[in-house]
This record gives structure tokens, sequence and C-alpha cells, in this order.
């Protein structure tokens, strides 16, 4: 009867034992969930014309909100990209942002169209001409002049739709393949 116990004592624990290692294949899915953790907070390496810059995303309502307000940590390259379903005229200001800044408006197609320069605090309104644009990028002022990115330039739409992936959005939802 002992005997009998310890091969059915055996059986139970490989049952278990198989039981878990099936359950342990099921981690493929991790990496998925790694990679939909990454936040607003995060950088991701997108092209404006020549120049690798690293772009926070704004893609939410309130992450478009808040966008740079009270942030002085703004690198030489370093910036924030809102991210819009639909094309429209842009309108932003700078409450409680401390950092001056400059804006550049890109439509669907990823173009450069218009670069605005926004100053600390100013509450007035900077909009855009063109009602066709998808895409706003906010870069420390006077970055777009020094480094030679002039209405044209293209933004790196490839990069784009990776980074939006990566936050857990769905790229096609933005225009995006």
């Amino acid at each position: 009867m002992r005997r009998l116990l310890s091969q059915v004592s055996a059986a139970a624990a490989l049952g278990v034992a198989l039981t878990l290692t099936a359950c342990g294949v099921d981690h493929p899915a991790a990496p998925a969930t790694v990679a939909a953790s990454k936040t607003i907070m995060d950088y991701f390496p997108i092209k404006i014309g020549d120049k690798v810059v690293r772009l926070q995303l704004a893609v939410r309502p309130e992450e478009m909100e808040r966008g740079l307000m009270d942030r002085r940590d703004l690198g030489r390259d370093d910036g924030m990209i809102f991210i819009y379903e639909k094309s429209q005229r842009m309108q932003f200001w700078m409450r409680n942002t401390p950092t001056p800044l400059d804006i550049g408006f890109f439509d669907q197609g990823g173009k450069l169209e218009e670069i605005y320069p926004l100053y600390p605090f100013d509450e007035r309104t900077v909009s855009s001409r063109s009602e066709e644009l998808r895409f706003a990028v906010e870069m420390n002022q006077g970055w777009y002049r020094d480094n030679g990115v002039k209405p044209g330039a293209q933004l790196d739409l490839k990069a784009l739709a990776a980074a939006l992936k990566a936050r857990g959005f769905e790229p096609k939802r933005y225009g995006l393949e």
C-alpha cells in the first residue's frame, strides 16, 4: 500500500510538473506586454530631415493637454510629437511651459509645412495656416534653424509607426502603415 501511495504521489508530482511546464509555454505574450508598457516618458529615435531626434509621443488627450508643461529638462535634440487621428488646423499655446520652443507642423505624408516660435508662459494661441496637418513637433527654440530643417523636410513615418506600436497604439488609426 505504501509503495502504491508513493507511485501515486510520484505520478501526481509528475502531473503537476507537466502542468506547470505547460503553463510556462505561454511566455511569448510577455514581450508584447513589455513592449506595450512604453509611456509618454519614453523617447523614440525619429528622423526629421537628415537629423535623428528623440521624441516623446503625445497621443492621448491628457498627454496632449499636458505637453511639455513645467519641463526644464529637454535635451538639445529632444522633443515631443503630437499625433492626431485626422488632419486639421493646429493651435498651441505655452501655458505653464518655461522652456522656449519651436513647433513644426507636418502634413499626413510627414512633410514639414510650417514652423513657429513659442515663448515661455505665453498663453496666446499660435495657429497654423493649413488645415491639412496631422503631426506637430515641439523642439527647443532654434532647433529647426540650427539644424537646417526647413519646410519640405520629411518626418520618418516608419519610425513613428514603430514608436506608436511600442506605446501600444495601432498606427493605422493615425494614418500610418
